[in-house]
């Protein structure tokens, strides 16, 4: 006995509506590929500026030292030829001891830094190329608020993928339903037995059957659990809808914050541009108080460290409003590796 039968789906509403899921899966595995590139930008130049800023931390420790050096041996001669007391050689004795413990934290904060970028990509030994000195920051391009929430709704890969999500739920839902529906396959058989002959019939028998029909299908009674996959599915259809509207107020929110992170960035950038140039006439004219006996050793001192540390600060500020540019793309979703090439056009080596 020897049959052969085949089968075609001519009407299952349920296989269409899988496949539309599958393809809508494909959508939501993209948007997740494109979420990870962007996360992988602002994670490489982060690290890289990272660095930067370890290295020009250490610099300035190190200058920083060279004065306090500098202070100490003029505050010891003047001990010596009596035009000081001790006390000023005591205070730059100790100033110096602390720069000396800030240059060896300096030193295993950029040896970290410079780890870090490593392991990220996969090199040893990286040299980041400097920020040019005085290269003008990039604007913010549009400067509105609202524009970039806009591109944001539009194009984020999060919503893109919560949007896919709540499709593929609604999905789920009409399949659910499908499946309390009928169904209708064409089917095929053909079939050959073959035996000994029964009664009269001598020697063997060869018989061939061939039927070719179509088959209706439709369920009458499934024990509730068709009507409990349905209120299933609505259910999961609601949970979708309220991913999507949570992620679209998450998503506006950090764009937000965002946008004026880097705003504050930019006027910090501006008013510790000003603190510079303030620190360096303070310490200039501290030093020169000293000379003539108007200023102590502590006020040359402590305009030294005012002076170092507003560069320290404008230093990190200027690398901090680089990465929030590319961290505001990436809150609006249309972050690109293009984006880093305006960035790139202020390094050099």
């Amino acid at each position: 006995n020897v049959g052969v039968s085949a089968s075609h789906p001519l009407w299952r509403p349920a296989n269409r509506l899988a496949l539309e899921q599958a393809e809508k899966s494909l959508d939501i595995a993209q948007a997740r590929l494109l979420s990870a590139e962007q996360d992988l930008i602002v994670r490489t130049a982060q690290a890289y500026f990272d660095v930067l800023a370890a290295e020009d931390n250490l610099a300035f420790v190190k200058a920083q030292k060279a004065a306090v050096s500098e202070q100490l041996a003029a505050a010891r001669r003047n001990f010596e030829v009596g035009t000081a007391t001790i006390t000023d050689t005591r205070e730059a004795q100790a100033r110096f001891d602390l720069v000396t413990a800030q240059e060896i934290a300096a030193e295993n904060d950029l040896r970290v830094k410079k780890l870090a970028l490593d392991q990220l990509v996969g090199r040893r030994d990286t040299q980041p190329w400097r920020l040019a000195e005085g290269a003008a920051l990039p604007a913010i391009t549009p400067d509105g608020v609202d524009a970039w929430i806009g591109r944001a709704e539009a194009e984020h890969p999060q919503l893109r993928q919560a949007r896919t999500a709540l499709e593929i739920a609604q999905l789920e839902a009409r399949k659910a339903q499908a499946a309390q529906g009928p169904t209708l396959d064409a089917v095929a058989q053909y079939q050959i037995v073959r035996g000994p002959g029964q009664g009269t019939i001598p020697g063997y028998v060869r018989n061939h059957n061939a039927t070719v029909g179509v088959q209706f299908n439709l369920p009458l009674y499934t024990g509730g659990a068709v009507q409990n996959r349905i209120a299933e599915a609505l259910a999961l259809e609601d949970r979708a809808r309220a991913d999507l509207d949570a992620a679209q107020r998450g998503i506006a929110q950090a764009t937000r914050a965002a946008f004026f992170g880097v705003v504050s960035g930019m006027s910090q950038v501006k008013a510790l541009e000003a603190a510079e140039a303030s620190s360096q006439s303070a310490l200039e004219a501290n030093q020169l108080g000293y000379q003539v006996g108007v200023r102590i050793n502590i006020d040359v001192l402590n305009a030294q460290s005012q002076l170092f540390q507003t560069k320290a600060d404008l230093a990190r500020a200027r690398y901090s409003v680089l990465v929030g540019n590319l961290r505001l793309k990436q809150a609006s979703g249309v972050l690109a590796a293009d984006d880093l090439q305006p960035i790139n056009a202020l390094l050099k080596p």
